[in-house]
């Protein structure tokens, strides 16, 4: 995956492994328009020795001899299943299988449908780490559809497109919304997380993320950081009701960060569809478990994310303050869970994998493990991964379930894991839209062993600010960089007439009251810096600039962030740095990388001043120089 590694992104990725640091394609599959200098890449991947292309031939597939859980509350039986053109033809212990169909010999081994997981986020510091490996851990875990919450919207086209060439799950891309100083908000810009406090802004903001077309919305409603952090801002309920009303207008289900009781009745108040986290500041009352059920809301606990770490565990277990509150949180986690279950509040699964410990893949099938050890059923906890997942992401008519006309996404298990739930770990088979995408045999496309895309040869002008709707010279949505937290640096960039003709950027920024401020302005090198770019061809970096003071120019890539300093005056000079005047300051797995320069996919220019300061800085003409 090659999502942005924007300082602000490392920097999220970092303070995100600690535990309680958490957050929080479709059945449209939609194939979105991406930028013409991208299309080229994509579609040599999507074709390149693609045995799902290969598979399209294959219009009738039968599965035979096998023990199906359907998933619709009956009992496993044996049976076959017939599909054709990617969905259930037929089901049932007397089907009859047609002539020429591919066999598919499941010898007693059971059949489900496949798995689901409404909370991930495919992100640079997850593990796997990019967008190709993550798609292999989720099919290769019986994972058919999962929920990303990590993108910015300009990444949601370029992902979706680059989707088509791998062997993947169907992803939804959520977009997010948080309030100003809120969780989610304390690490991304506006044109990533969007910053709502009233119902005129919620309204506003839904309107804005429409054109990126995201499947759900995650909203950051609960700024309880667990105890162990200070606390951060939170959504009122007029703002969450109004939020949730033009989300259901377009026809997009919200999913709530919310991990207290208090806020747990501010999401049923607002009619939200799922509550993504468990609720374990305390014991929900009867009262709101009541409100909880009676809105229909969905409640995915992602215990995987919080289930205590060996050394807090057992009879020799830590003993200190914070291994007992994580303790005693976990327990309110647990019954929490068993609580609103018994009620008949309707469970999903949902995992936050890609954040901490939580692997992709994997982290689903243990979250089922979870649900057991905290008190459902086996039954019950593949319930809440299949039938009820589909329910929560209202989609439930097209996949979900082991039924005539349904999407045949489907895991063939070498077990009976309705029994012993540990079983979903024997995965032998997994079908996607009816093509087979793991199994002995299988051979992925080439794409799922690439780690990005192609990269793109690097234009020599990147921005010189002459349009006007904050978009550069390469079409990209230029971003906001500051440091994190809940005070952060106020960073206003506007375009401003130059006295020579034409127009530049005046970049000002108000320091937060805080050790080593900063703020500045990236401009991604392909839309939502998706696609890498190649500027072996030039030398270095030029720009315009004027200020006052010394200046990081920065070149994000793959591998991480290098930065150059200058110093600018009040009056406007070129400014030319040679890619050998960078040295790597941040690196995306902490090992270190050397300069390659077939990888950028940001450059900026960002300032750190002392605390509670102002600095300001006027750049153009930004771009690549050859020798």
């Amino acid at each position: 995956m090659v999502q942005s590694v924007r300082r602000w992104g490392n920097r999220f990725s970092l303070r995100l492994m600690e535990r309680g640091s958490v957050s929080g394609v479709g059945e449209k599959k939609v194939v979105a328009r991406t930028l013409a200098m991208l299309s080229g890449a994509l579609v040599a991947l999507a074709i390149a020795g693609s045995p799902l292309g290969a598979q399209s031939s294959e219009k009738t597939i039968a599965i035979t001899n096998a023990m199906i859980f359907d998933a619709t509350g009956r009992e496993p039986y044996r049976g076959h299943v017939v599909i054709r053109d990617g969905r259930i033809e037929a089901v049932g212990p007397d089907v009859a299988v047609p002539k020429g169909a591919t066999i598919i010999r499941a010898n007693g081994k059971a059949l489900l449908p496949g798995f689901f997981d409404v909370h991930t986020h495919w992100s640079q510091g997850g593990s796997p780490a990019t967008l190709p490996q993550i798609a292999t851990a989720y099919v290769s875990s019986g994972v058919t559809t999962v929920n990303d919450f990590h993108q910015q919207p300009e990444a949601f086209a370029p992902k979706r497109a680059w989707l088509q060439g791998l062997a993947a799950p169907h992803v939804n891309f959520v977009a997010r919304i948080s309030t100003p100083g809120g969780h989610g908000a304390d690490w991304a810009d506006t044109n990533t997380t969007k910053w709502v406090a009233t119902a005129e802004s919620a309204r506003r903001a839904m309107a804005e993320l429409q054109p990126y077309k995201p499947d759900h919305i995650k909203v950051f409603t609960d700024g309880w950081r667990y105890g162990q952090l200070p606390e951060e801002t939170s959504m009122n309920v007029e703002t969450l009701t109004a939020l949730t009303g033009e989300a259901h207008k377009y026809g997009q289900r919200v999913l709530t960060h919310t991990v207290t009781v208090g806020r747990g009745q501010i999401a049923a108040a607002a009619n939200v569809d799922v509550i993504a986290h468990s609720i374990q500041d305390a014991l929900l009352d009867e009262a709101t478990i009541a409100a909880i059920k009676a809105a229909g809301t969905f409640y995915a606990p992602t215990l995987a994310i919080y289930q205590l770490k060996p050394d807090e565990i057992g009879p020799n277990r830590k003993d200190d303050p914070a291994t007992r509150q994580r303790i005693r949180k976990w327990g309110y986690a647990q019954d929490n869970l068993r609580k609103l279950a018994a009620a008949g509040v309707p469970v999903a699964v949902g995992t936050d994998a890609g954040i901490g410990g939580a692997r992709h893949g994997f982290s689903t099938l243990q979250e089922m493990e979870l649900m057991v050890d905290a008190g459902l059923s086996p039954k019950a906890a593949l319930l809440a991964g299949t039938a009820t997942s589909a329910q929560a992401l209202g989609v439930l008519e097209d996949r979900g379930t082991i039924e005539k006309g349904k999407r045949a996404d489907l895991v063939l298990i070498d077990g009976m894991p309705w029994k012993a739930i540990s079983d979903v770990h024997k995965i032998d088979q997994v079908l996607i839209d009816g093509k087979t995408v793991f199994g002995k045999g299988v051979k992925l496309p080439v794409g799922n062993q690439a780690t990005a895309l192609p990269a793109m040869p690097a234009a020599a002008l990147i921005d010189d600010f002459e349009r006007t709707d904050g978009r550069s010279t390469l079409d990209t949505l230029r971003l906001a960089d500051m440091d994190g937290g809940v005070e952060r640096s106020a960073v206003i960039a506007n375009r401003v007439p130059r006295a020579e003709g034409g127009s530049a950027l005046a970049v000002a920024v108000q320091m937060a009251p805080k050790d080593k401020p900063e703020g500045g302005v990236l401009v991604p090198l392909s839309r939502g810096s998706v696609t890498p770019v190649d500027a072996r061809r030039f030398a270095g970096v030029q720009l315009d600039l004027r200020g006052s003071g010394t200046y990081d120019v920065v070149i994000n890539t793959l591998a991480g962030e290098w930065t150059a300093k200058v110093e600018a005056s009040q009056a406007w000079s070129q400014v030319r740095l040679p890619f050998s005047a960078f040295s790597a300051k941040r690196s995306r797995d902490g090992l270190g990388r050397s300069w390659r320069g077939d990888d950028l996919l940001e450059v900026g220019i960002v300032t750190q001043r002392e605390g509670g300061s102002a600095a300001w800085g006027e750049i153009d003409n930004l771009g690549f120089y050859a020798d």
